[in-house]
């Protein structure tokens, strides 16, 4: 496999300098008339603050260092990350600059974004665009792939541009969970007979979140009921029974549920330190990183449940007032490209799942995401495929996660 830690400049791709936009494309706003180069020679020289949640150190590293280093050295562009605790932050950051009449010159230039935080984000004009489709890497994507077309439920409508896919998995160590629930009704029942060895990190993290709607998509007898719009009539009824069967497991949690881990990160040491059996991740070869850095036992492996777990796609927006949409353009199309997209895609590095559609690619490129070598606790991508669960629309995330927390957590 060639190193993914640089661009494999000998073949031609469409983040290339002489790129252009795909045919048909219409420029997006102040770029009337003018074609990708005029995009890359303004670029050149700005600074993009990209915006993102920074709590994966694996992550974090693969931005600043594979990443940044690509950027400045093809484009003349330089990516400054600026790290976030949850997305909350920077929609409160554009909204009190909006605010304040500050609608030239923003602080941030590229966020990391998706499901309720883009809704919010569109519904109050925070967002400029529509910009993705204008980006030459575009033509790889699959734009009528549901999960890219709308995000949540949500329209995306050029707003956002793909960087990612994701799947929930469960994370488990097979030298003390030889053979590991695969339903989520099992899983309680396991977790009720074993306790004090499983919990799930308290909403509004974003597994943590996950897990729960896997457990109300149980309780409301499948997910299908709970699709489309919100509806208050049936979260009314279909509820209670989500919030019932989280309380009586809640005895069995880990501290017997009196606390619940703040975050990811501490859900991950305490299933790297064996006080807890069970992890939980969005992303399907997270396992397969951590045990390569050390950080997880060799024996970690993971499984999707067999009605299947929930899957989405995340994305890169640009705000209204952003000081540096040309830079932020370039390098949401760059991480668009064959050679970021397998650079994250390998489980040495983040592991995250392609967002391309690798039929659309040079026939080049398709043989190296093939040879992709997958870790040990990464599930085959068919199995994966074959247990997609779609995501509900932000409206009811929102009203779920404040469910739990007054039906669950203050019970």
């Amino acid at each position: 496999m060639p190193d993914a830690s640089v661009p494999d400049a000998s073949v031609p791709t469409a983040s290339s300098p002489d790129a252009s936009a795909p045919v048909g494309a219409l420029p997006p706003p102040g770029y009337a008339g003018k074609a990708w180069a005029d995009v890359l020679s303004e670029a050149r020289g700005q600074t993009v603050n990209f915006y993102m949640w920074g709590g994966s150190d694996v992550i974090n590293g693969w931005v600043t260092g594979y990443a940044a280093s690509a950027l400045k050295e093809s484009f003349g562009v330089t990516l400054n990350m600026v790290p976030v605790a949850d997305a909350p932050e920077y929609v409160n950051k554009v909204l009190g600059e909006k605010q304040a009449g500050r609608d030239m010159d923003g602080a941030v230039d590229l966020v990391w974004v998706n499901g309720e935080n883009f809704r919010t984000m569109r519904q109050a004009e925070l967002l400029y665009g529509p910009f993705a489709d204008f980006l030459p890497n575009a033509s790889y994507i699959d734009a009528e792939d549901p999960s890219v077309k709308s995000d949540f439920g949500y329209p995306v409508e050029g707003y956002e541009s793909p960087y990612g896919k994701a799947q929930f998995v469960m994370i488990y160590d097979r030298a003390r969970v030889p053979e590991p629930p695969k339903t989520v009704a099992a899983l309680l029942q396991w977790a009720k007979a074993n306790p004090g060895k499983f919990t799930y990190a308290a909403p509004p993290d974003f597994t943590g979140s996950a897990f729960v709607r896997h457990v109300c998509y149980l309780a409301a007898g499948g997910y299908q009921s709970l699709l489309g719009a919100f509806q208050p009539a049936v979260f009314d009824e279909k509820m209670p029974a989500c919030w019932q069967t989280l309380n009586a497991l809640e005895p069995s949690l880990w501290r017997e549920g009196q606390t619940y881990p703040e975050n990811r990160t501490r859900m991950q040491d305490l299933f790297a330190n064996g006080e807890v059996y069970f992890d939980m991740a969005y992303n399907p070869a997270e396992a397969s990183s951590l045990i390569a850095q050390g950080r997880y036992p060799e024996t970690a492996r993971t499984f999707v449940f067999d009605e299947g777990t929930i899957a989405n796609t995340h994305y890169l927006a640009i705000p209204y007032n952003s000081a540096h949409k040309a830079g932020a353009m370039v390098l949401a199309n760059f991480l668009l490209s064959p050679e970021a997209q397998l650079s994250k895609a390998d489980p040495n590095g983040w592991g995250d799942l392609p967002v391309l559609d690798l039929a659309r690619l040079p026939a080049e490129w398709q043989p190296k995401f093939a040879a992709l070598p997958r870790g040990p606790a990464t599930l085959a991508p068919e199995v994966l495929a074959a247990k997609r669960l779609p995501e509900l629309q932000a409206e009811w995330l929102q009203a779920i996660e404040t469910g739990w927390e007054d039906n669950v957590l203050k019970k």
